[in-house]
């Protein structure tokens, strides 16, 4: 069972840790890549995964609402907490919801579980992400922009893929597998970018840090079990939503904390302290995901 689980989680961290030592060595500058894979790759793998055949939108509809109340529950958990030790919600709050699901949680679905497991991955990362632009935006700037989400290429690359399986309409193979090849690109450098973004966060904030490290997870949990509760989610699904609300803060919290000048230092920490966390965090959660699955 460990070193099943050790294969699971070693691809994933070697990744990032690959991008930490490159990004100490040569210092690159990542941001047209970032932009790359954020309008081209991954919305490739998204339209080549919602887009396929055999993907039954209908299926994943209680994971998606699942995912919701992952994300939301764990803000309704930590904004209490963060009035009550003394943090500004704005600040401690939005790494508790929004986490490392595209990073982190799509390389982890398909090592754990195989390639059947991605459409799943990918409906929890798209429910993340679309709550991340217009909810976290909101916590963050006190309004949501709808022309914004509208032009993100995710969303777009979405609208299409579900259409397109709604539909019933076959898209010639030459194309599917040229999207799927595009879309190879996204999870590698997802995990490489992570690790080179990591470098430039330091520790000065450590104890909201170690907080959030442990606060994140478990509030997540928190959420995913009242969710169980409620929906009726089972097998493969259950399991990935487990994992789901295990992921760490993601790297975005800090980069938007940095934009509005939200306390970008303990954002930072937050986010350092929690990915590093995750070491211990994701395998535990993967052996009793896999021992009592």
């Amino acid at each position: 069972m460990a070193w099943q689980i050790l294969g699971i989680v070693f691809p994933i961290f070697a990744l990032v840790l690959v991008g930490f030592a490159y990004a100490r060595w040569r210092a690159p500058d990542m941001s047209a890549a970032n932009r790359l894979n954020l309008e081209i790759f991954t919305p490739a793998l998204i339209f080549s995964v919602l887009a396929r055949k055999d993907f039954a939108f209908a299926a994943y509809l209680d994971l998606a609402l699942a995912g919701t109340i992952v994300v939301l529950g764990s803000g309704l958990l930590a904004w209490p907490l963060a009035r009550f030790l003394g943090y500004q919600a704005r600040t401690f709050v939005p790494p508790m919801m929004f986490t490392n699901s595209g990073n982190m949680g799509l390389p982890l679905a398909v090592l754990a579980f195989g390639e059947q497991a991605l459409p799943a991955a990918v409906v929890l990362f798209l429910v993340e992400n679309f709550l991340h632009f217009s909810v976290g935006n909101a916590l963050l700037e006190g309004r949501v922009h709808p022309l914004v989400l509208l032009r993100m290429p995710m969303l777009q690359a979405t609208l299409a893929g579900v259409l397109v399986s709604l539909s019933g309409f076959a898209i010639p193979e030459p194309v599917m597998q040229a999207a799927d090849l595009l879309g190879q690109v996204a999870i590698p450098l997802m995990l490489f970018a992570l690790g080179v973004r990591l470098l430039g966060i330091d520790l000065r904030e450590w104890r909201i840090g170690i907080l959030g490290a442990v606060l994140c997870p478990l509030t997540g949990m928190l959420a995913a079990a009242a969710a169980m509760l409620w929906l009726s989610i089972d097998g493969l699904q259950a399991q990935q939503l487990w994992v789901f609300a295990a992921l760490p803060p993601a790297v975005l919290n800090y980069m938007l904390a940095e934009t509005y000048r939200q306390q970008p230092e303990q954002v930072a920490s937050i986010v350092l302290l929690g990915n590093l966390a995750a070491v211990l965090v994701i395998p535990a959660t993967l052996f009793l995901v896999v021992h009592w699955g």
